[in-house]
């Protein structure tokens, strides 16, 4: 990865465990969204600071998964996350 960008949860965005799945509630459009396990994975990581960079390194420890797959399987989620406005890149409101 060339370069490593961060992202924050949007602040009208809500989280819930509900066993290994996350469910996302953004107040504002009230869009409901179900993560599995690695979406969720991938969101608790971003709450915590995770950059992309961090993400795929901590994924692949705790993942048994190709690097390339883990690299478009993270791109595809955190494209997920900013089309449905539950992140945006850190510093930006």
């Amino acid at each position: 990865m060339t370069s490593s960008v961060r992202f924050s949860p949007h602040p009208d965005v809500v989280a819930s465990r509900v066993g290994d799945e996350i469910v996302l509630v953004h107040l504002a459009t009230d869009q409901i969204l179900s993560l599995n396990r690695t979406a969720a994975r991938i969101w608790e990581l971003l709450c915590s600071g995770c950059d992309e960079e961090d993400l795929e390194r901590r994924l692949s420890a705790e993942f048994d998964v190709n690097p390339g797959d883990l690299e478009r399987d993270v791109r595809e989620v955190l494209a997920t996350f900013r089309a449905h406005d539950l992140v945006h890149r850190a510093g930006n409101a």
